[in-house]
């Protein structure tokens, strides 16, 4: 649910990006087990998924698909009447197809050579969060903000995800203002010098998941990392 709107309703990855690349790392964890292998897979795969979603629609924020902020009242409203949700409906329905054929197709083929430890930002926060071996692997995939894209930050999409599953059921749904999720967002930015997007943090996107390894080998994204682990 946090997810939805492009994280917490702010427009950026499409919730269903998110939703196949938990898919994505969950099947990895099924055919690997937890560790390096199983993260570089869940990367690789997720960056497909990316593809495929961008083959549909052209863009993979929530935003530009939809195009309105679900945050602004009079636009969520005007969303509705136009029947915005009938075609995101559609968009779920079709895509949950390409999701589920390219992740058989990925871990049906001979896979690569796995990188060093750690491989994914996303799992390091999850380990640091104390997830179990199976939701660290879940959260590979959105390394580099999913799928190594350059999108919203993965580690936060990580913290979002797990603390929400440790959190007692909300009677009425996830509500976002003013809750411990607007206090993460904003623990995030004053960590991530007011940036959202992992292509603005690091100043580029990876080539691939071995640039990505390397990057967190050195130190990058530590201050982020550290910054959620303690909120």
């Amino acid at each position: 649910m946090p997810f939805a709107g492009g994280i917490a309703n702010m427009g950026y990855q499409c919730g269903m990006l998110w939703g196949a690349a938990l898919a994505t790392g969950a099947q990895s964890y099924r055919m690997y087990g937890s560790g390096a292998h199983a993260e570089a897979e869940a990367i690789i795969a997720t960056q497909k998924l990316v593809e495929r979603f961008r083959s549909r629609t052209n863009n993979i924020n929530c935003l530009e698909i939809t195009e309105l902020t679900m945050q602004d009242g009079k636009g969520v409203l005007k969303f509705f009447l136009k029947g915005g949700p009938i075609g995101c409906f559609r968009l779920a329905g079709g895509y949950a197809q390409d999701a589920y054929s390219e992740i058989y197709a990925h871990f049906s083929e001979e896979q690569s050579a796995t990188p060093a430890s750690p491989v994914s930002c996303a799992s390091m926060l999850a380990n640091r969060l104390s997830a179990s071996e199976m939701h660290s692997v879940m959260a590979a995939g959105f390394a580099g903000g999913i799928g190594l894209c350059g999108g919203a930050c993965g580690v936060l999409g990580a913290a979002i995800w797990i603390t929400a599953m440790s959190r007692p059921a909300e009677p009425d749904g996830i509500s976002y203002e003013g809750t411990w999720i607007n206090d993460m967002i904003e623990t995030f930015l004053e960590s991530s010098d007011y940036k959202f997007e992992c292509s603005e943090i690091v100043g580029r996107r990876f080539e691939n998941v071995d640039d990505h390894a390397d990057y967190l080998r050195s130190g990058g994204c530590s201050e982020i990392i550290d910054a959620l682990a303690a909120q």
